[in-house]
């Protein structure tokens, strides 16, 4: 008999293990680029919604900040900050909110992403040219 015989089995074995902790540490990349981005496109949804009822409701029921909170519930994010007085004046106003979403990895367990967005309303231009 060969002594050596098996002896690739354990180097087989930790070539197995490197390359699913390098397959997790991808797919946990991949997971956290596209929360990210979906996190910037509540912010940027929850911005644009607030900024017009700041001046007056146009069909929303209720103030921009819960305006904004809906939009970003909508897409699967939670409102944590809105900058969104409402202001009677012509003048215009920038909204600026702040959303986190909460999404799971692979191998770190949950994580919380936050984006913010900027929306900028200007009544005047209601009036036209």
């Amino acid at each position: 008999m060969n002594p050596e015989r098996g002896a690739v089995t354990p180097l087989l074995l930790g070539v197995a293990f490197v390359v699913l902790v390098l397959a997790i540490g991808i797919g946990d990349v991949g997971i956290l680029l596209a929360a990210r981005l979906q996190a910037a496109a509540a912010a940027d949804a929850a911005a644009l919604a607030a900024a017009p009822v700041t001046f007056r409701p146009f069909g929303a029921e209720s103030g921009p900040a819960a305006e904004a909170r809906r939009l970003a519930e909508a897409n699967g994010a939670k409102l944590t900050v809105c900058s969104c007085p409402r202001d009677g004046s012509w003048n215009a106003r920038i909204v600026v909110v702040v959303v986190e979403r909460r999404v799971a990895l692979l191998g770190l367990g949950a994580v919380t992403v936050a984006a913010s967005s900027r929306a900028e309303f200007d009544p005047a231009k209601l009036l036209g040219p």
